[in-house]
């Protein structure tokens, strides 16, 4: 992947957790529900989405060997990058804003949302589910591969038979996470039919958070079968049907399940998911043809870029800069209908979140252990 496209993508990401801050910003800071607002019931359908589709994409990793020993060196990290930082940051604040600590903490602990730092958590499920299948097709493809040696008696590691065994394995791994995909997608439905499954509400899943995997680990497999798939993707992109049609997608499957409600029961998730699915690949394909304007010889796109390559940083400290403003939740839910308004008013200060989380992220990151164990940074 070029240069280039890497500068759109990490300018993304930055776009993605703005929208994560400013959707915190309405639902928290104005103590309101976004189904009060258009503009953030919009949001809802593409943001979260949107980042485990980013974190998938990024996970593909061509040269990766998949050995043993640099498989769980790869875990170990997530784990400690993951875990670590969540703990210490959702201790903190609930130190700072619960009444009673010990049974704040408890809650936390048993929901699936985690008091709000659920995200993190999650995504190492994410990467472990993933590790564990392109692990183990790599290594059910090296089964039986004679190991060829050059005229010293030496391994030969470019020989033929390792050469061949790459896009045998290459073809597995890909196979054996479509086939995960589309399970996955059976999962998230089971959270929408209430009269036949009920598995997520078993205590044990919600504390895990699986019902969170459950939710959205298709999309981060998505991510990383378009990136795996990328050359045939783009010029699905640069077709002159599919980007109208991803239109259609989205405006019908939004309008149904925000306003028309035509399909009831098992089958109402239906069109919020096609319309999910439609919103995340028109702002992929959005950002993408208009990388130009997302590089780092551009404000936006420095601005952008610079948010997405601290997005740790910014969804673990956000939580503590977000203003608390119920009267202004009080007045947009009197006066709906104001999308540009909402819109504006929780961008702005949005902002000066993401501003105050940033400052504060560079005040930690002076002292090398902070810096290594809450952000991961070396």
């Amino acid at each position: 992947m070029s240069k280039q496209r890497l500068e759109w993508l990490d300018a993304l990401r930055g776009f993605t957790m703005f929208m994560v801050v400013t959707n915190h910003i309405y639902g928290f800071g104005f103590a309101t529900d976004t189904k009060y607002s258009m503009f953030m019931s919009v949001c809802l359908l593409f943001r979260m989405p949107l980042f485990f589709f980013i974190s998938g994409f990024l996970a593909y990793k061509t040269s990766f060997s998949w050995s043993m020993r640099d498989t769980g060196q790869l875990i170990a990290k997530k784990m400690r990058v993951q875990i670590v930082p969540t703990v210490v940051f959702m201790t903190a604040y609930i130190a700072l804003v619960a009444k009673d600590f010990w049974s704040r903490m408890e809650y936390a602990w048993t929901s699936p949302t985690k008091g709000g730092y659920w995200f993190t958590m999650v995504l190492l499920e994410m990467f472990l589910v993933y590790y564990a299948v392109c692990w183990t097709s790599k290594q059910l493809c090296r089964t039986g591969q004679p190991v060829l040696t050059d005229g010293q008696g030496q391994a030969d590691g470019q020989s033929q038979a390792s050469i061949s065994s790459q896009p045998r394995s290459h073809t597995a791994t890909n196979i054996s996470l479509i086939i995960l995909w589309l399970i996955s997608l059976f999962a998230y439905a089971t959270l929408y039919m209430p009269s036949w499954f009920s598995w997520y509400k078993v205590d044990f899943w919600k504390i895990t958070s699986i019902t969170e995997l459950a939710r959205y680990f298709h999309f981060f497999l998505l991510g990383n079968l378009v990136h795996r798939y990328w050359s045939q993707v783009q010029r699905l992109l640069d077709s002159k049907w599919f980007f109208p049609l991803l239109i259609a997608i989205a405006f019908l499957g939004a309008g149904d399940y925000l306003k028309w409600h035509h399909l009831r029961m098992q089958w109402a998730n239906l069109p919020r998911t096609l319309s999910m699915y439609a919103l995340v690949l028109i702002i992929v394909a959005f950002f993408r043809h208009y990388s130009s304007w997302f590089t780092k010889e551009t404000h936006v796109g420095k601005t952008l870029q610079y948010i997405g390559v601290r997005t740790l940083d910014i969804y673990l400290i956000h939580y503590f800069f977000i203003p608390k403003l119920p009267a202004a939740g009080v007045w947009f839910k009197a006066h709906q209908g104001n999308f540009v308004l909402e819109g504006t008013t929780a961008m702005a200060l949005a902002m000066l979140v993401v501003a105050f989380s940033i400052l504060t992220s560079h005040v930690l990151r002076v002292s090398p252990f902070l810096k290594k164990w809450l952000f991961g940074r070396e």
